[in-house]
């Protein structure tokens, strides 16, 4: 394949590779690449800067350089796009062949085909899964098991939702100019080429979470990225729809803001409970024992400080005409009956809360849960596609109930807690060096976000030297004990000593430390999972 020399692929060809990596599509990525990287560098380095100011003891609040935009009740977001009207059971998970097809048909209206959390960011993940997205709205995604089942598409399939990488995520298999390429614009910019058009001939359009966004500067990217991109190709603007997933906490205070930087493409806000927490955290990683969290089991989303965070963002959501998605539901359906039937009432509940609370649809992992899902949302949508004539007028929200952690309804962290923390983020890690990003684990589908929990979890234990349940102290000592004997259990149950070790010294630096890591897996990417057929420039 002949390619412009500014851009070089160092991940290796596989069959089919060509479709996807084709020099019109790369051309196109690189366009974006050349147009917003360096403004997207600038960025992470405000975040940089705004994550040091927090370190030294700064607060959050509401931005009052922007209180005209909270205060406007006139402006409204575009809202949903064709086959989004209705989103009451959205299921999430990688675009791997088989769970597309498991997915598409799982009775979920929507579908977030997940190219960050879930995903194991391997080159072979990574350009798959574009072909897979393609064949399957080409409905020529059939296949049969050694065992002679066959997965292919039914004839009412779920509405497909793209989540690109973050911000902050590289791509180290493609280079343009000699850099690796964005990895939010890799894969957001070889979904819209290939199947942008494919998907408005159907009646649908290309639509996209949009994670890990910090402030509404980067909601303003992304939403300059799409502008340009529909006028690359010739889409009409404003096609291109976007759900924001308000999962860090310093977007939490911006939520109205985010939703008018990106109100030409927007169509709602997702509350991404798991990385909420993890981003609470790691803010807030130095501020002292106040902000220590009890076990991540405990953490409902009845606790206050996140049932001020979910009712304002249906609040804003629904004042806009936008979409407001509820949480993960993370259960997977186990051989014990009761264990079973006990996850299934903590689902029924949570989501019949999202529900009361207003918000027009929530997710699952699994599609054993759509059902439950469903059945709570249709006791309150019943025939309505969604509720967004449910302003929730009577939701008045502070800075202060957003961070009031010492409201907690629950007391001190366990050391069961940090053993399971140890245990999560261990497995979890060794499935993703081994190419899979959502992973079953005691019960619950676990992906980034869940390892990320437990691992800041872990560091902000022992760096506080926090007494747990029982008088014990969380103590590196112990985190190396708790993480010897994981280790000694995983080699045991037949895992391979290789990436475990990789695991353990992942875990071991990302979590103990004197400085808590932004993320878990950006160095660990770099040195595990980048496998070049050429030397970098």
């Amino acid at each position: 394949m002949s390619l412009p020399s500014h851009i070089e692929i160092l991940g290796a060809h596989e069959d089919r590779f060509e479709e996807i990596l084709t020099p019109d599509a790369l051309r196109f990525v690189a366009g974006l690449h050349a147009a917003f990287a360096d403004r997207r560098t600038n960025l992470l380095a405000e975040r940089g800067r705004r994550a040091a100011a927090l370190a030294a003891g700064g607060s959050l609040d509401f931005l009052p350089e922007t209180r005209a935009v909270r205060e406007d009740a006139s402006w409204r977001v575009v809202g949903a796009g064709p086959g989004l009207d209705d989103r009451r059971v959205e299921i999430t998970g990688p675009p791997e062949r088989r769970m597309t097809v498991n997915a598409l048909n799982s009775g979920a209206r929507v579908w977030l085909a997940d190219f960050e959390d879930a995903t194991s960011p391997t080159w072979h993940n990574l350009v798959s899964g574009q072909l897979n997205l393609v064949d399957a709205i080409e409905r020529r995604i059939d296949d049969t098991t050694p065992e002679g089942r066959r997965y292919r598409i039914g004839d009412t399939p779920a509405t497909i939702v793209v989540r690109p990488r973050g911000w902050h995520l590289d791509e180290q298999h493609l280079l343009i100019d000699g850099r690796p390429a964005v990895a939010a614009l890799v894969d957001f910019g070889l979904y819209l080429f290939h199947c942008g058009r494919r998907q408005i001939e159907r009646g649908s359009g290309p639509y996209f979470y949009l994670p890990k966004l910090e402030n509404h500067l980067e909601a303003r990217l992304w939403n300059d990225v799409f502008t340009f991109a529909q006028a690359e190709l010739g889409i009409p603007h404003g096609t291109v729809r976007a759900t924001v997933l308000i999962e860090t906490v310093t977007a939490a205070f911006e939520m109205d803001e985010i939703l008018y930087e990106l109100r030409e493409h927007a169509a709602g806000l997702n509350a991404g409970r798991w990385d909420y927490l993890f981003s609470l955290i790691k803010n807030f990683a130095h501020h002292g024992p106040r902000f220590v969290l009890p076990d991540r089991a405990s953490l409902t989303m009845t606790q206050p400080f996140l049932r001020a965070y979910t009712e304002l963002l249906v609040r804003t959501c629904h004042r806009r005409g936008a979409h407001a998605i509820g949480g993960m539901a993370a259960a997977v359906p186990r051989r014990d009956p009761a264990a079973n039937e006990a996850a299934l009432t903590r689902v029924r509940a949570d989501k019949e809360r999202e529900a009361g609370d207003g918000f027009d649809g929530s997710w699952v992992a699994h599609p054993a849960l759509v059902a439950t899902c469903r059945t709570a949302f249709d006791a309150v949508l019943g025939d309505r596609p969604n509720q967004l004539d449910r302003t929730r007028e009577d939701v008045e929200v502070t800075a202060a109930d957003l961070l009031a952690v010492h409201r907690l309804a629950v007391g001190l962290p366990t050391e069961q807690g940090l053993r399971s923390n140890v245990a999560v983020a261990l497995r979890y890690l060794v499935a993703w060096l081994n190419g899979s990003g959502a992973v079953a684990v005691f019960g619950l589908m676990e992906d980034v976000a869940t390892a990320e929990i437990a691992r800041c979890q872990i560091w902000q234990w022992q760096h506080h030297c926090a007494r747990l349940t029982g008088g014990s102290l969380a103590t590196p000592d112990l985190v190396r004990r708790l993480i010897d004997r994981e280790r000694a259990a995983l080699l045991t149950e037949g895992a391979d000593r290789g990436p475990v070790d990789d695991a353990v010294r992942i875990l071991e630096e990302t979590a103990l430390g004197a400085e808590l890591p932004a993320f878990l897996t950006t160095a660990a990417y770099g040195r595990h999972l980048v496998r070049t057929t050429a030397p970098a420039a």
